[in-house]
């Protein structure tokens, strides 16, 4: 049985250990229209077509905070620790849950 989110169907989960570099995952499937992120501290992500590169201007998501996103199948997200201003984040994980 296929379990569901209030959103859609759970998929595939992705991580993405982050640092002060950027790392970027595998493409979303073919299905997939969102995605579910959660992280274990404060990073910058950026979504979009092809290879991503994630940067402290991006879309902040909070430490243990979670958030769905609206995506196109066959983009990729990138993840960097948040850093600047009033907040800089340690390492961490990314959480990259594909919802179709």
């Amino acid at each position: 049985m296929a379990v569901q989110s209030a959103i859609g169907q759970i998929g595939v989960t992705q991580t993405i250990a982050y640092d002060a570099t950027t790392v970027a995952t595998n493409a979303f499937g073919a299905q997939t229209r969102w995605v579910r992120l959660v992280s274990s501290s404060a990073c910058n992500f950026r979504i979009g077509d092809g290879a991503q590169t994630a940067t402290a201007a991006d879309p902040l998501l909070p430490a243990s905070w979670e958030t769905v996103v609206v995506v196109v199948p066959g983009q990729r997200i990138a993840a960097i620790k948040a850093s600047g201003g009033l907040l800089t984040a340690t390492a961490g994980t990314l959480w990259v849950t594909e919802l179709t």
